[in-house]
């Protein structure tokens, strides 16, 4: 991470700081299949107005699935064009981490360690993990210490872990050529402030994944949201509408018009 990016972060500065536009340009909503290194993913790219996020219903109950989030929005004139699971939940389909929906703080700020001897350590508290948050129109991925220290006022957050690109730099744990190969999925900030998610179609190492959206996609700051049995995607146009081996998704990001 450069320099600046280490700088307390002051509301008006915020999205100078992420290298971020204040006012990223609308970008056209599309999935559409990539391939990079001989691995293929399928790559959805939004402009941060479009995007929400969603995880209970008018019963405060889980949606679980993406039909059932793109129904209920449909009850109310309202498509939802493609989505992808948010990040890592618990058995109750909980976000483990932060969770703003709708400028709604409804799970706070996870700052905890993964528990003395654990091993492997879990994802999400492979240090430094992070938050993917939107300010007004403005998107931006930063560390969970960072997030905190700037306290911004967010109209949509979650934290997931670990990082994967931190000011254009790889994850210092990531390791090369590791064999720790599985489905997963991320969301990264690139190019003029485009929010761009992936998700792998097989097997990939968290080095590699990461390298596709700093090295291939522009990113140069992007946040792992979960990998095996929680990888989803819905997109109608691919004819995607994955379920979870879990029994259910938690919070989900996508696109809705």
């Amino acid at each position: 991470m450069n320099s600046r990016d280490s700088l307390p972060l002051a509301a008006l500065a915020l999205a100078l700081l992420l290298g971020t536009p204040a006012h990223a340009a609308p970008a056209e909503t599309r999935c559409a299949p990539t391939e990079f290194e001989g691995a293929r993913y399928t790559v959805c790219r939004a402009a941060p107005a479009e995007l929400e996020l969603h995880w209970r219903d008018a019963d405060e109950q889980p949606y679980r699935r993406f039909d059932a989030l793109a129904t209920a929005l449909a009850a109310d004139g309202r498509t939802l064009q493609f989505a992808v699971n948010a990040g890592m939940y618990d058995t109750e389909f909980r976000p483990i981490g932060l969770y703003v929906e709708a400028g709604e703080k409804l799970v706070k700020l996870n700052t905890s360690e993964a528990a003395p001897g654990t091993k492997p350590i879990p994802n999400f508290y492979k240090k430094p993990n992070g938050v993917f948050f939107i300010v007004g129109e403005t998107a931006a991925i930063t560390t969970t210490e960072d997030y905190l220290a700037a306290a911004p006022a967010a109209r949509l957050a979650t934290q997931s872990g670990p990082m994967l690109v931190i000011g254009g730099e790889l994850h210092p744990a990531l390791i090369p050529g590791s064999t720790d190969r599985t489905r997963r999925s991320g969301v990264g900030v690139c190019g003029e402030g485009e929010v761009i998610v992936a998700v792998s179609d097989g097997g990939v190492n968290f080095h590699d994944f990461a390298r596709l959206f700093r090295d291939s996609l522009g990113c140069d700051n992007a946040l792992f949201l979960d990998g095996g049995r929680g990888v989803g995607l819905y997109d109608p146009e691919l004819g995607r509408n994955d379920v979870s081996w879990h029994g259910g998704y938690g919070p989900m990001l996508g696109v809705v018009k």
